[in-house]
């Protein structure tokens, strides 16, 4: 798929996007009436208290709703209410960039749990002495791919590593991705013959059976590198099918990417998990610390975010992209 757009998926996203644009302007419209209808009743108002106190109650009410509207407005992608398929990868940083893979996992499922929110496990590999190399869930609930999206990237943590007898400070990167779960309703381009399927033994739950047959799927879309894996469901076929799925939505995404940035090389916006790509730093050494990158919101409470709670950084970055989108940039 040489960058060309599936005319279903583009009639599918515009269509979506019109219902979306619609609501909104139907919404602002009724906000504005309301808005009028107060300044009319408040000239009405001026010698009445009785009923400058139901003007002032009036305003108070527009307030809150100007409020909830301007946090709807963080969440105008299209896609903010679909589930999120979130998986997190170990980078640099050998065993100690394997725990922090863990680390961000457990801070996601934490979250997760926080918002009520249920969680799948589509597919984990763990690290040889300790944490995961990586790992895959999808995440429902309330807006799930709206918020999470703020997480895609690159997460370094700095620390004293429990892995190192002398007790020096190490420094550990891990990439998270994050994307829609699109629905089978919106069509995908995807070459049959540009993906490489191929079978293993699972090594994850799903009792003796997935470890006794190849149950397991990895799928390679050649023509950008992306490889899917899905080892949890008991069948080859649930798994191929649950494979096929990511492997859709990531497309999606990459697809939405190359038309929204003009991207010509597919593989270009994929960061590798290193030094100076991150986006957000965890700095338990030698002073406690969380601090975006993009947006320079900062918080203190460095376990108190590893334990789930990162709405704070979530809405810094979703109202900073917001503003710029604002400006143009």
């Amino acid at each position: 798929m040489p960058g060309a757009w599936d005319d279903a998926a583009v009639a599918a996203e515009l269509a979506q996007e019109l219902s979306r644009l619609k609501g909104e302007v139907e919404e602002l419209q009724a906000l504005g009436q309301r808005s009028a209808d107060a300044r009319d009743l408040a000239e009405l108002a001026e010698d009445d208290p009785d009923l400058a106190g139901q003007v002032a109650d009036g305003l108070d009410e527009l307030d809150r709703e100007m409020e909830r509207r301007e946090v709807d407005l963080l969440y105008a992608d299209p896609y903010a209410d679909y589930p999120a398929l979130v998986s997190v990868h170990a980078g640099a940083g050998g065993t100690d960039a394997q725990d922090w893979a863990e680390m961000l996992l457990r801070m996601y499922l934490q979250w997760a749990e926080s918002h009520h929110a249920p969680v799948d496990f589509l597919d984990e590999s763990e690290g040889e002495e300790a944490g995961i190399k990586s790992a895959t869930v999808r995440i429902g609930g309330r807006r799930p791919y709206g918020q999470l999206r703020a997480e895609k990237g690159v997460h370094r943590l700095v620390r004293i590593s429990p892995f190192d007898s002398n007790h020096r400070r190490h420094t550990a990167f891990a990439l998270v991705q994050v994307d829609p779960e699109i629905p089978d309703t919106v069509e995908v381009d995807i070459d049959a013959d540009d993906v490489r399927t191929d079978v293993y033994r699972s090594s994850g739950a799903g009792g003796q059976h997935v470890n006794k047959t190849s149950s397991a799927v990895r799928l390679t879309h050649v023509p950008t590198g992306i490889v899917v894996t899905c080892q949890n469901e008991r069948s080859q076929q649930q798994n191929r099918d649950v494979a096929w799925k990511v492997l859709r939505s990531r497309l999606l995404t990459l697809q939405r990417e190359q038309r929204a940035q003009h991207i010509a090389d597919l593989k270009g916006d994929v960061a590798a998990p290193e030094w100076g790509n991150q986006i957000r730093s965890y700095v338990l050494q030698p002073y406690t610390m969380v601090k975006d990158l993009r947006t320079g919101y900062e918080v203190g409470n460095v376990q108190g975010v590893l334990g789930g709670d990162i709405d704070g950084l979530v809405e810094a970055y979703l109202r900073w992209e917001s503003n710029r989108g604002a400006a143009g940039g």
